[in-house]
């Protein structure tokens, strides 16, 4: 345990780490051999091993979700909006989503066991992109195969397998997460009690599709890509991997939270120092200073790599396009939350979920937060989700 221990804290965690005994069979047709799964855990597993949640990040999250990590990061995960403010000297090495998950939180350690795994395809700690293909004896880099979130799911899937976990009390998620916990429903119905999809969708929308394609195209014609290949040559894409942070971090955002926090105040000086070259306004600089923290902690074919899986991920379109056919089979408990102000992630998506369970007479319950922060806030607006998530874990 660590003497700066706040209320709830899980305390002080190390990431572990598991090979899986079998090869990943992928959507794409090839199969993945060998997988490492980077994972913590928090809390303790129940005699009958059926008090587990499995909890899932989004695109840049990893393994460490909960608690002080034992290990000094280069960057925070909780580099979000706002995070400095609300973090202090403690962000550095606190989880992603550590007001959400230990003692009394949303998810209670004192009742569940809490699983996080860094995501198949990953950059900190399980096998993607820069890991070694054993074909080569170097990086997989733009080899490593295209894969999807039921890829994802799957090498979730094998990973309990192998720690003996057969049932889930609940997956849970935002964004990418809840687009897995979806897919976990979907996949193995009769394992999953329920599931927690928080600022969400069954298909990213066209205009969703569109930022991550300039994401994906900054990275890509950044000259220190170099197809992919970048490992070992002393050069990576670092300058078009910040500029897709940028366009990232800005759909994450609402233009009220861009207006409050910012305004057009300048950054340096009192007046324009007529510059074309460096930022001369807060929110630029704010946004050079995401893409400055970014680079030093994600790899750029994993942002291509998850980029690309969320952009394929569209659960209607192997049911002939149809939703409700696609959530027929689903038996969990589901629970939505959406926030009036996500743009990326609109609420209207989590309607149409809700919508859908309901005609098939599935359990579902849909919550609409009133909040300015865009999608950002399922991470900023903890305090509002909890009681909503502990009541319905516990069916209070």
């Amino acid at each position: 345990m660590v003497s700066t221990l706040v209320a709830g804290s899980v305390g002080q965690v190390e990431t572990r780490y598991l090979d899986l005994p079998e090869p990943v069979r992928l959507d794409c047709g090839r199969e993945l051999h060998p997988v490492r799964v980077a994972y913590e855990t928090y809390g303790t597993l129940s005699p009958k091993r059926d008090n587990v949640i499995l909890v899932c990040h989004a695109l840049s999250g990893d393994a460490h979700a909960a608690g002080f990590s034992s290990a000094q990061p280069e960057a925070s995960t909780r580099d979000g909006f706002a995070a400095e403010d609300r973090d202090g000297a403690a962000g550095q090495t606190l989880g992603w989503w550590d007001g959400m998950i230990g003692p009394g939180k949303a998810f209670d350690t004192d009742r569940f066991f809490v699983v996080s795994t860094n995501l198949l395809g990953g950059c900190r700690g399980t096998t993607g992109p820069s890991s070694t293909d054993p074909a080569t004896g170097g990086p997989y880099g733009p080899d490593f195969p295209v894969i999807t979130v039921a890829d994802m799911v799957r090498a979730q899937r094998a990973f309990l397998d192998a720690l003996g976990i057969e049932r889930l009390a609940a997956v849970a998620g935002g964004s990418l997460g809840g687009m897995q916990a979806l897919e976990w429903a979907i996949l193995y119905p009769d394992q999953v009690d329920s599931i927690v999809v928080i600022a969400s969708t069954h298909a990213l929308h066209p205009q969703g599709m569109a930022w991550n394609a300039i994401a994906r195209e900054s990275i890509m014609r950044d000259p220190d890509w170099q197809d992919g290949r970048y490992y070992g040559t002393g050069r990576a894409p670092d300058a078009g991997m910040g500029v897709a942070r940028m366009v990232g971090h800005v759909t994450y955002l609402s233009a009220p939270a861009l207006r409050d926090k910012f305004g057009r105040r300048l950054q340096f000086a009192d007046d324009i120092r007529y510059t074309i070259t460096e930022p001369e306004f807060e929110v630029e600089n704010y946004l050079r200073h995401q893409a400055d923290s970014f680079v030093k902690r994600f790899d750029a074919n994993t942002y291509l790599t998850m980029s690309r899986a969320l952009t394929y991920f569209d659960l209607a379109r192997q049911y002939g396009g149809s939703l409700t056919r696609a959530l027929d089979g689903v038996s969990a408990r589901t629970l939505l939350i959406a926030f009036s102000s996500d743009w990326l992630y609109p609420p209207s998506a989590s309607e149409e979920i809700d919508e859908a369970l309901r005609a098939l007479g599935k359990p579902s319950e849909l919550h609409l937060i009133d909040a300015p922060y865009g999608h950002d806030c399922f991470l900023l607006e903890e305090a509002r989700q909890t009681p909503i998530v502990r009541r319905f874990l516990t069916g209070g």
